[in-house]
């Protein structure tokens, strides 16, 4: 598996934020191949972070394109800065 963590920080809107990718971006991401989960988290103090598992690293090349793609039409006003993106193969899960 792969996975691919992104934190985003100053978020404007946390609540809004996460309405936003629940409704539109979770659907997107489940139609990458490959996909096994993901997970959308508020941080607290405007950072927000998510955390997108693939079964190779394919999908979540895809998935980092879709998400690029979604911030920029439906989050740029919310998500003010770009995300710090952290990618690798999984070595351990449970």
């Amino acid at each position: 598996m792969y996975a691919v963590i992104r934190r985003y920080e100053g978020v404007t809107d946390p609540a809004e934020a996460g309405r936003r990718v629940e409704a539109e971006f979770v659907p997107l991401l489940r139609q990458v191949t490959g996909f096994v989960a993901y997970y959308w988290v508020d941080a607290g103090d405007g950072v927000m972070v998510s955390t997108s598992v693939f079964q190779d690293r394919a999908g979540a090349d895809e998935s980092t394109e879709r998400a690029k793609d979604f911030v920029q039409h439906s989050l740029a006003s919310l998500l003010p800065h770009p995300p710090q993106v952290t990618a690798g193969q999984v070595v351990a899960h449970a």
